[in-house]
């Protein structure tokens, strides 16, 4: 009840912008999966290797990479809405391109420029979102971008699924120009954020929207320690290289570790592996048809969406902390309960099926309840204003070159390792994951985006000042 009052006392306007800006995650989490079950279909009619696959798979990926790394840039020179408006708008043109594609490196290549729009989707939204809704609320509407992205997988796997009696990928993937074009005339209704209007100078504009989106905030106090904020940590009419230097040295160095370590984490686990190639999995389990194949990932997608609703639910009263850490340990049991079943799985069947089932379903549950929903949190949380972009760039660049790195090789490991040694691997990169978010990750539940870089500056502590306040039994950091 406590997230429904809290929606409640918001605007109707503050609300519709994460919403709005959220459902970009559609579309990035429909060509996650729609191209797991395109493929099925395109490797047979292109007769493609392993390799060949690997990198079809993956050539969406770098293009995600090279967005990413200028996705932040672009949105504060250009505004975070003109770009989401862009990133929608490209998509939906890309998406029918890839569906006309006549040969392998014409698909690769049309991939690849979808791939830099959902780049730099990917580091925006979370940005907008932090900067457009409410602190009482921020994290529920953080988390909404991954409720977002699941909702796309599954339709994603659920159009492969109604398709795969026709065989026919080129449906499967320029149905993606669908949503792209709907978020495209949704986007287009929505204002800027307050704080970039404020970087740009724009103080009415930034008054104006703040009003509307917090009604009951003292508006011209909130205006004046944006304005206070970035004129002490100011970096306008200065380089972008500038603003990375500052980034990646004392104070913010230890944010800026904090960021790139846990985009890498998110991805190196493996959570794309499952979503990219899970008809490939259960396919090693000895499952077989199109349902099989293609309605089994949707179902374990389905739990995983339940999973995000309930950290959606909890992220603004449990905190950040806790809901990661119990996703990592679920996703650190998952993996252990797979190593179990492949290792006994010579021929599968009955009872041992089912519970290879149960440890796809239980690693998407884990890892949407903790990775999936809170690294669009600290994405958007972890920085100043002057830096959020640049930070949210810096994580999911990290998060994307990792995503490349298990895309180009998970297939290969399957083969080579089989999947007792594939689940081991990413189960110990789960315990390492977990290390690391109880060793840097801060508890940021319910303070003011501008109050965040403090803990920083304090060398990862919170000042006494205010700590007591927010304390929970694992605020440690």
């Amino acid at each position: 009840m406590g997230l429904v009052q809290d929606l409640k006392g918001a605007s109707r306007l503050g609300v519709l912008v994460a919403v709005a800006a959220a459902t970009v995650g559609i579309i990035y989490g429909y060509d996650s999966s729609n191209i797991g079950g395109a493929m099925l279909f395109i490797s047979k009619q292109f007769h493609l290797s392993t390799h060949q696959q690997e990198w079809v798979t993956t050539a969406v990926v770098i293009g995600e990479v090279i967005g990413a790394l200028f996705g932040g840039a672009l949105s504060n020179r250009l505004g975070r809405k003109k770009v989401m408006v862009t990133v929608a708008a490209t998509f939906a043109l890309f998406s029918l391109i890839s569906a006309l594609a006549w040969s392998v490196p014409s698909l690769m290549t049309a991939r690849f420029f979808l791939g830099l729009t959902i780049g730099v989707s990917v580091v925006v939204v979370p940005v907008f979102v932090a900067e457009s809704a409410a602190a009482a609320i921020r994290g529920a509407m953080l988390v909404l971008y991954q409720v977002a992205t699941v909702t796309g997988i599954i339709l994603g796997y659920l159009v492969a699924w109604a398709l795969a009696g026709t065989g026919s990928w080129r449906w499967m993937l320029g149905a993606a120009a669908i949503p792209g074009f709907l978020i495209t005339l949704l986007l287009l209704r929505l204002p800027d954020t307050p704080r970039w209007y404020m970087m740009k100078g724009r103080r009415a504009d930034a008054e104006r929207v703040l009003g509307q989106i917090e009604p009951t905030a003292d508006v011209a106090a909130e205006i004046d320690a944006m304005e206070a904020d970035l004129a002490e940590t100011t970096a306008n009419g200065r380089s972008t290289f500038d603003a990375l230097k500052e980034m990646f040295r004392t104070p913010y160095l230890r944010a800026a570790l904090f960021v790139v370590g846990l985009g890498f984490f998110v991805q190196i686990t493996g959570i794309n592996a499952i979503v990219y190639y899970s008809p490939r999995i259960f396919e090693a389990m000895g499952f077989s048809g199109h349902f099989a194949l293609l309605g089994l990932p949707a179902l374990v997608q389905v739990a995983g969406l339940a999973a995000v609703f309930v950290s959606m639910i909890l992220v603004d009263r449990m905190g950040r902390r806790p809901i990661l850490l119990t996703g990592i340990a679920i996703m650190v049991l998952a993996n252990a309960l797979l190593v179990l079943v492949f290792t006994q799985g010579s021929s599968f069947g009955g009872a041992l099926t089912a519970l290879g089932f149960i440890g796809l379903l239980l690693f998407t549950v884990g890892f949407t309840f903790g990775f999936g929903a809170l690294v669009w949190v600290y994405a958007g949380e972890s920085f100043p204003a002057h830096l959020r972009s640049l930070g949210s760039s810096a994580m999911l660049t990290s998060d994307l070159v990792a995503n490349v790195v298990v895309g180009l090789v998970f297939l290969s490991m399957l083969q080579q390792l089989g999947g007792a040694g594939t689940f081991v691997v990413f189960g110990l990169l789960a315990v390492a994951a977990f290390a690391f978010v109880a060793k840097l990750a801060p508890e940021t539940k319910g303070r003011q985006l501008e109050d965040i870089r403090h803990y920083w500056e304090n060398g990862g502590r919170w000042p006494e000042s205010d700590a007591s306040a927010h304390t929970s039994p694992l605020d440690a950091q």
